[in-house]
């Protein structure tokens, strides 16, 4: 097994960076997940069903829109601003677009970057330290593509990565088109340390076909994680072995779409392009 770390990645909102989950995890049996807590009055919600005209952006009170390549995981997009590769679809859609071009003549770590996409992100808009974290979304498919939505502890500016805390709720890598990945990282347990599990659909099924809703229950000392409501794995503690539990204070959302990687490999001469993150929402409720 392998992982990479996403690096900081200059924008808007920079942030440092997902660290990939590993080549292959066996996934856990599911199981039905328990409805969240009821919440009350002084929780923090959090809700963006994308709604508005076709090809409009993000709302900017709840997104921060973040720019730059990433060279620790050799991804090979530069994530754009504006709306050129994140914008609404008229249908109640949020439509992160991966593109093989670059009309902005963008330099990337390897030189004149060979594609676009965009990353999202809450920070200094939404946190929460606990609660239910969900999304609707229809993943992209191919060789290369790398679709996450996950958390990072806001305090990363003062603690650092690892030491800030990562939930990655949803990972995805191209060759795996039914399987996704969900992971903690934090001190003594990131990258290729990181600890998570993978789910598969049944019967062949491909997250690309249809939509599915990603989650995530946190409450102190333990958070587990959901596919269309069956539960795959539950982490605590006791996990670590010894470690520290960074998983007690604020995280902020994030969603993108990378091309290439390490983790996922570069796009080949079977990959299509354009392709899409299709979020139908996201949502926290019980936060705190």
């Amino acid at each position: 097994m392998r992982k990479t770390v996403r690096n900081t990645v200059i924008g808007l909102l920079s942030a440092t960076a997902l660290a990939a989950t590993p080549w292959l995890t066996a996934p856990a049996t599911a199981t039905p997940a328990a409805a969240p807590q009821a919440t009350n009055k002084a929780a923090a919600e959090f809700t963006d069903n994308f709604d508005g005209p076709a090809g409009s952006g993000v709302d900017g009170s709840k997104w921060g829109v973040e720019t730059g390549d990433n060279v620790n995981n050799h991804e090979r997009q530069y994530y754009t601003d504006g709306n050129k590769n994140a914008a609404l679809d008229g249908n109640g859609n949020l439509v992160i677009t991966a593109r093989k071009e670059n009309p902005g003549n963008y330099n990337c770590w390897y030189g004149r970057c060979e594609y676009t996409s965009a990353r999202l992100n809450t920070s200094q808009k939404f946190t929460t330290a606990s609660g239910h974290v969900e999304a609707r979304m229809k993943l992209p498919q191919g060789q290369g593509m790398w679709p996450a939505f996950w958390m990072l502890g806001n305090d990363i500016g003062s603690a650092g990565w690892p030491n800030c805390g990562e939930i990655d709720i949803m990972e995805n890598v191209g060759f795996e088109p039914s399987t996704v990945h969900g992971t903690l990282h934090g001190p003594g347990y990131s990258g290729s340390g990181g600890i998570g599990a993978g789910y598969t659909l049944p019967n062949g099924g491909k997250f690309s076909d249809a939509f599915h809703t990603f989650a995530i229950d946190w409450s102190p000392n333990k958070i587990t994680w959901s596919v269309d409501g069956n539960v795959y794995q539950t982490r605590t503690p006791a996990d670590l072995n010894g470690n520290r539990w960074v998983f007690d204070h604020p995280f902020y959302i994030i969603l993108n779409l990378a091309v290439g990687g390490y983790w996922p490999g570069d796009p080949d001469g079977n990959t299509s392009f354009p392709q899409q993150l299709v979020v139908d929402y996201v949502k926290v409720t019980g936060g705190s």
